[in-house]
Order: structure tokens, then C-alpha cells, then sequence
């Protein structure tokens, strides 16, 4: 096998490494005010870098904002999170080229097959972000959706003693922040903007919007109505977390009969042969060698 092409493309791909690690590197240390306060966290410097490499492509305003409302969805929402995540975006291209390159040189040689290999490589490593950032959606509702009912629960209690609204969403954020930090994380700022002289009815469409679960869209709802109509919010809350206590328990309902349907694959296609072949094997065996050992004697 021809080694040129695979030393040519090794060569190309360390080529745009060591650029772009030297680009991160100075872009890093370029002074700005933004970058001085994150210096003393955790990777800042990776996260910079990224930042960095994100900036650099040609900015299109209606994927940017679908990016960056999903991004507020599983709990990102730094004003630099967008460019963080479109230089994992490139990094993840990159490394995957480079490692489908490698593998398309060894298997399949030749330039083209290699290129091939390589664009597939860079495309397939540039969706792999996306699909990572749904699983993160999906995890963070459903952390949001088990914390609803408690927290629920608690302002029922609250509004019963005599709170108001805003004391009882304190009180619950105290209570449950070590359980169910993102719920918290998102009624924590509550009685800040009140008291900042922002509505209630705009904190929870604030909070609606910035969450894609449709549980804690409907107690957003719920909220604001009873805000604006002027209903009792106890009975509501106390009937919708047993609402929500009652979904919960269909939803693991409906998940166990599902097992039974989900198992028909390996039962049939792994389980079922290896018994077949236990069972019957031995007997396929002697069957054989009494039909050899008739034959020899003809």
C-alpha cells in the first residue's frame, strides 16, 4: 500500500491543529474584559479557545437563534454559549475527519476513497454535537418534570400558611435545591426580578420560554391565570401535582409493557438459538454419527 496519500493527509490534519491551537492560544491571551473575569475558573482557557473558534464562522441569524433557544433548553445560557458550542462543533469535525481518514487509508486506499472518507468523517463529527446537546435536553426535562410535584406540594403548603407566591417559591428552592437543582435554578431568580419591579406574569412567561417542558409551561400557566383572575392557587396546585403524580405513574406503566415487546429481538435472535443449539445440538450429533456410521456399513 501506497503510504503518500495517508503521510499527505497526517500531515494536512497536524497542519490545521497546531494552527488552530496557535490561534486559540493568541486569541486567549488577547486582553478584553470579558475573558479577564472567567480567567479563575475551571478551563476557562478551553472554553475561551472555543469561544474563539466559534466567532470565526460567517454568522447566520436563524440557525444561530434555533441554537442557541436549544441551548437555553438544556440550561446553557451564557452569552458566549453559542460560539462554546460551534467550536466543539469544528473540534468534533476535525478529530472525526481525522480518525475516518486513518481508517479509510488503511481499508479502502487510494486518494479518493480517502477524501471520501474524510468529508464523511467531518460531517458525521459536526451533526455528533447536536445530537449530544437533544440527549441534554431530554435528561434536563426530565429532571424538571420529577421535581414539579414536590415543589408544588410546598407552595400549596406555603400559600396555605398565609405566604405569598414568591415567599413559598423561596422556601421550596431552599428545601429541594440539593434534589432537584434545575428546578430550583429556574424559580431562584423569583423573588429577585419582583422585587427589581419586573411582573409575575413576565418572570413565568420568562421561565416558559426558556424551558421546552411542557409540564412546567402548564404550572407556568397555572400560575399567571390565577394571577391574573384572582383564583385560589392551593387547590389548584395541590390538584395539579396529583395530576402530575398520576402521569408519572402511567408513564412507568406504559414503559414496563413496553419491556415485553422490546425483548422480543434478543429473545429471538440471541437468546432462542444459543437454546436451541444447547438442546438439540448433542441430539443433530448422534443423529449424524448414526447415519455415518449405517453409510460405512453399506
Amino acid at each position: 500500500m501506497n503510504a503518500q496519500p495517508v503521510l499527505l493527509l497526517l500531515s494536512f490534519f497536524g497542519f490545521v491543529m497546531a494552527a488552530t491551537l496557535a490561534a486559540g492560544y493568541y486569541l486567549v491571551l488577547r486582553p478584553s474584559t470579558r475573558r479577564a473575569a472567567t480567567q479563575g475558573a475551571g478551563g476557562a482557557g478551553v472554553r475561551l479557545a472555543l469561544e474563539s473558534l466559534g466567532e470565526a464562522l460567517p454568522r447566520k441569524a436563524s440557525p444561530r437563534g434555533t441554537v442557541t433557544k436549544l441551548l437555553s433548553y438544556a440550561g446553557y445560557r451564557s452569552p458566549s454559549a453559542i460560539q462554546a458550542f460551534e467550536g466543539v462543533r469544528i473540534v468534533s469535525a476535525v478529530a472525526v475527519a481525522a480518525v475516518f481518514s486513518v481508517f479509510g487509508a488503511r481499508l479502502f486506499p487510494g486518494a479518493g476513497s480517502v477524501l471520501g472518507a474524510v468529508l464523511a468523517g467531518g460531517m458525521f463529527g459536526y451533526l455528533i454535537p447536536e445530537r449530544v446537546l437533544d440527549l441534554l435536553i431530554s435528561r434536563r426535562s426530565s429532571r424538571l418534570r420529577a421535581g414539579l410535584p414536590s415543589a408544588l406540594d410546598i407552595w400549596a403548603l406555603g400559600i396555605e400558611a398565609g405566604h405569598p407566591l414568591e415567599s413559598a417559591i423561596a422556601d421550596s428552592c431552599r428545601e429541594l435545591h440539593r434534589v432537584f437543582p434545575d428546578l430550583c435554578a429556574e424559580f431562584s431568580t423569583f423573588q429577585v426580578e419582583l422585587r427589581a419591579g419586573k411582573g409575575r406574569y413576565a418572570i413565568l412567561n420568562d421561565i416558559a420560554a426558556r424551558n421546552r417542558e411542557p409540564e412546567l409551561r402548564k404550572v407556568c400557566k397555572l400560575l399567571s391565570d390565577g394571577d391574573r383572575f384572582g383564583v385560589s392557587l392551593a387547590p389548584a396546585l395541590r390538584n395539579h401535582a396529583r395530576y402530575l403524580r398520576i402521569r408519572s405513574r402511567q408513564k412507568a406503566q406504559e414503559a414496563a409493557r413496553k419491556v415485553s415487546v422490546k425483548l422480543v429481538f434478543p429473545v429471538f435472535f440471541l437468546i432462542f438459538p444459543a437454546v436451541v443449539l444447547i438442546t438439540l445440538g448433542p441430539a443433530v450429533i448422534r443423529v449424524a454419527n448414526l447415519f455415518q456410521s449405517l453409510m460405512e456399513l453399506k
